[in-house]
């Protein structure tokens, strides 16, 4: 699909909040439609203290005091993927202030995966049926006045969408700021050569656009940044910038893969998130537990 097929509109500027968590490095935001008090949120984040077992929602809580603070009316929970580093806390603000929670389409494919690995059993729906709306490449919605879309671009997971609010993209994991590169492409169902194809999608849009990440890790030591635009990108950055060709980025992005460890979150958050964010059901005695799988992933 070209981009030519997206409704782009440049003109709409939407107020992006970001929100920093130094546990996992992601950036979660509040997007603002500037002609009502419309929002969204970008990919939340709820706490975990996995080596005790304990969730909290400090981080989530201060996202909700900031819509309240400012009288927004939260109307779109999105999640741009199945992240595997942190535990999205979209059900825990969409009680607080509801909203619809949304997801690419594919999450059936990330549900049918590691509904296998963590052995799930019939009861977990592989449906989606999770979310509120499942989107698919090109589908619009709306945040207030403010027309938004969201883009199939497959590679770091089958399931990451690059939503699209006017003059701003949330790219989650498909490309980092230009200092950072690229995502992984080796988690299951990923791939360098498809992930390649989908930032050249994203690298299509305007050269102004606005692009925002959903993670910054301050490579050399630089502090933490996560805006960005697509000319920047295509100049910039250092795994595809520049002109660089699928089989280089492929060749390097296979090899630094292998060399990566596993994130620190991978189990809970995997459990997590393809259940839109809800904990796995409590056992008879009314106790929560998140599997292990032993040499499983």
């Amino acid at each position: 699909m070209s981009n030519s097929n997206y409704p782009v509109d440049m003109g709409v500027k939407p107020d992006v909040t970001p929100f920093f968590d130094p546990a996992t490095n992601t950036i979660s935001y509040v997007v603002k439609d500037p002609a009502s008090n419309a929002c969204a949120v970008v990919d939340s984040v709820m706490d975990i203290d996995y080596a005790a077992g304990r969730i909290t929602y400090d981080h989530a809580d201060q996202i909700i005091a900031y819509i309240r603070e400012k009288d927004l009316k939260l109307e779109w929970l999105i999640e741009t993927h199945v992240h595997a580093d942190h535990l999205s806390a979209a059900p825990y603000i969409q009680q607080k202030l509801g909203g619809k929670l949304g997801i690419g389409d594919k999450i059936t494919v990330v549900q049918e995966t590691f509904g296998k690995v963590f052995n799930e059993g019939t009861e977990f729906q592989r449906d989606g049926s999770q979310f509120d709306r499942l989107f698919r490449d090109g589908d619009v919605y709306q945040i207030g006045e403010l027309t938004a879309f969201a883009m199939y671009t497959p590679g770091h997971t089958p399931a990451c969408m690059v939503h699209v609010m006017g003059d701003a993209a949330f790219v989650g994991d498909t490309l980092f700021m230009p200092d950072g590169g690229s995502a992984r492409a080796d988690f299951p169902g990923g791939d360098a050569a498809t992930l390649y194809d989908s930032i050249q999608k994203v690298l299509a849009l305007p050269d102004d656009m606005r692009l925002f990440m959903c993670h910054d890790y301050g490579p050399n030591g630089r502090d933490i940044q996560w805006e960005t635009t697509v000319g920047a990108e295509k100049e910039h950055n250092i795994h595809v910038g520049g002109g660089k060709t699928k089989e280089e980025f492929v060749k390097f992005r296979t090899e630094r893969d292998a060399q990566l460890d596993m994130p620190k979150l991978i189990i809970p958050s995997l459990q997590v998130n393809m259940r839109a964010g809800k904990l796995p059901p409590a056992d008879e005695s009314g106790k929560t537990f998140l599997k292990v799988p032993v040499n499983g992933l």
